[in-house]
């Protein structure tokens, strides 16, 4: 009731000044021509009075009469025409009179036909409590399937098409084989029959039980958004978070989340993930394409106005750091500069990693820079923030302890300042 007292007092002044604009005219004022026939009047007083006193003869006074007359004449009609027009305006004032209660009348009309005047106020707690229980009653992997035309391709290769036929024979007698599994959900998918391939590889999965990796729970994920028609459905982000469990760097699952967010109202969750995954990806992720393609819509969705320019970019390759051949190239130096040419190297690598994030590798070079350097007190707090930083990547970490063994191992030895720095894997 309030929105429709608000909304009728504020068209009702609106409206108002419109027709009090409109209706306006010099009806309560006199027109100009009745001013001068005023003054005309008057001066035909004076003639006579001029007369009197002797100040005009006879023969003036009649032919300023005569002037004064006719000047009178045309004063009146003048003043006839401009009360003619005067007239004549008042029907056009009534015509915008009656427009304007149209268009009032016709804007409560179309809202209550499209809008709607009972609905509450929805404050962001509401309305990712609503997003949130859509996301929850959203389709199944199945439902979503069974609404997507699954097309499969020719393939173009007469004879592999043979042989995925014969595979396909083969895994109705064998169907508990690993290595057949594998194959025929990768054919299968080739084909663009993903169905049949995510089937393939969710039986795989069961069969390997206990040793099934985590890269295969993600090819089953990737799997189900393309057998969805680019849905995440349920079951591919239950198989998404049990990778990122044992993989928090997985580049993958982590776009499909990001996505997954975007795709169910929660922009303001799939941004910072996509934004993050910008930084921490080599040029040549697969997944950066596409994510430079949607970030700014999905930026704007949660509410940053973005350009892809300006958020994080992956590391260009062969970032600058002290290598062994920078050193070598360093050889015909003095002991002093040569020292100084490696710090500088080295403050520059560290500063970029503490800014901008790196690779596994990138973190050992640095450490491995400040041992050489004999600095062990600086390379311990990188050593430990790389060791959390990946901590949920084996590989990264397996990278890391080797540049830090020295460390680990008690690593005060001094080392000579020149010798050239080692890449983490020697």
């Amino acid at each position: 009731m309030g929105f429709w007292m608000l909304t009728g007092l504020l068209s009702l002044l609106i409206g108002g000044a419109l027709v009090i604009a409109a209706w306006r005219s010099r009806d309560d004022t006199d027109p100009a021509a009745a001013y001068d026939l005023q003054v005309y009047r008057d001066q035909l007083r004076e003639i006579d009075k001029d007369l009197a006193r002797g100040v005009l003869t006879e023969d003036e006074a009649e032919r300023t009469r005569t002037e004064v007359a006719r000047r009178v004449l045309e004063a009146d009609r003048a003043l006839q025409a401009e009360t003619a027009g005067t007239h004549a305006g008042r029907p056009q004032r009534i015509a915008i009179v009656v427009g304007v209660v149209v268009v009032i009348a016709g804007a409560f009309g179309l809202y209550r036909l499209i809008g709607a005047p009972n609905y509450p106020d929805l404050p962001i707690e509401t309305r990712i409590s609503l997003v949130e229980e859509a996301r929850a009653a959203r389709p199944s992997q199945l439902e979503a399937e069974a609404g997507v035309p699954q097309v499969t391709r020719e393939d173009p290769d007469p004879r592999r098409a043979e042989l995925v036929a014969d595979l396909r024979a083969a895994m109705e007698t064998h169907p508990d084989e690993p290595e057949g599994l594998r194959l025929l959900a990768f054919e299968e998918a080739r084909v663009g029959n993903y169905v049949a391939a995510r089937t393939a590889q969710a039986h795989l999965i069961e069969v390997l039980g206990d040793e099934a990796t985590a890269q295969h729970r993600l090819d089953l994920a990737e799997m189900m958004f393309l057998a969805a028609g680019g849905y995440v459905s349920p079951e591919a982000e239950a198989l998404l978070n049990s990778v990122l469990q044992e993989d928090r760097m997985n580049g993958a699952a982590r776009y499909y989340v990001g996505l997954m967010y975007a795709q169910q109202g929660r922009p303001d969750l799939g941004y910072p993930i996509w934004r993050n995954l910008l930084a921490d990806s080599d040029p040549d992720a697969p997944w950066l394409p596409a994510i430079r393609e949607q970030i700014e819509l999905v930026a704007a969705m949660a509410g940053d106005d973005i350009s892809v320019e300006l958020l994080p970019q992956p590391p260009l390759p062969n970032q600058p750091g002290p290598t062994a051949e920078d050193i070598e190239a360093a050889s015909e130096m003095s002991a002093e500069d040569r020292q100084s040419m490696i710090e500088s190297m080295v403050a520059g690598l560290s500063e970029r990693l503490a800014n901008e994030g790196g690779t596994p590798e990138e973190w050992a070079r640095l450490i491995s820079a400040y041992i050489v350097l004999g600095q062990p007190e600086r390379a311990r707090p990188i050593y430990q923030e790389a060791l959390s930083a990946f901590a949920q990547s084996d590989a990264a970490l397996e990278i890391i302890r080797e540049a830090g063994a020295p460390l680990d191992a008690g690593g005060d030895i001094p080392l000579p300042a020149d010798a050239p720095l080692r890449e983490p894997s020697e």
